[in-house]
């Protein structure tokens, strides 16, 4: 199987965080070889100039990373909003992959997730915390939901 990866990862690190524990990436992209037989995993990111280290460590541990620039809204709050690019990618790269993993809890990718189920592409949902995945999101990925909450033995932090 040749499947990849699409993940929103500020919402699978908050989603996670909010468990109260923290993902191991390197395990995690293990993880998604070994279950769901992910040879290219895309990780969508705001791009903070401080945060190079860490791109680096994920580069090394398999990820290719897509940045979208980072806004600031009227309070000063960081917006890196990645959904557009997560779709944009998961549409446009259709054609080399088998299988589709979406990782996320945002109901903003209802409509991929629709998409992908009815053409037979979507392999799985990867939800940070099924309990504050959108509705949408679960109607749509039907049984092709997966909650991470129960992983954290094997892709959680040590």
């Amino acid at each position: 199987m040749n499947n990849y990866a699409f993940i929103d990862a500020q919402n699978v690190h908050l989603g996670i965080k909010s468990l109260g524990w923290k993902i191991d990436w390197k395990r995690f992209r293990v993880y998604l070889k070994e279950k769901y037989s992910v040879a290219n995993a895309y990780m969508f990111l705001g791009f903070v100039p401080d945060n190079q280290k860490m791109y680096e460590y994920l580069q090394v541990c398999g990820f290719i990373l897509i940045f979208k620039p980072l806004v600031f809204n009227e309070n000063g709050t960081v917006k890196g909003n990645c959904d557009a690019d997560l779709v944009l990618h998961t549409v446009l790269k259709i054609d080399e992959y088998d299988k589709a993993v979406i990782a996320t809890s945002d109901g903003d990718f209802y409509s991929l997730v629709k998409h992908l189920y009815a053409t037979n592409k979507l392999l799985m949902v990867l939800s940070p915390y099924v309990k504050t995945c959108s509705q949408l999101l679960r109607k749509e990925a039907k049984e092709k939901i997966y909650s991470m909450d129960n992983l954290k033995a094997k892709i959680g932090l040590k």
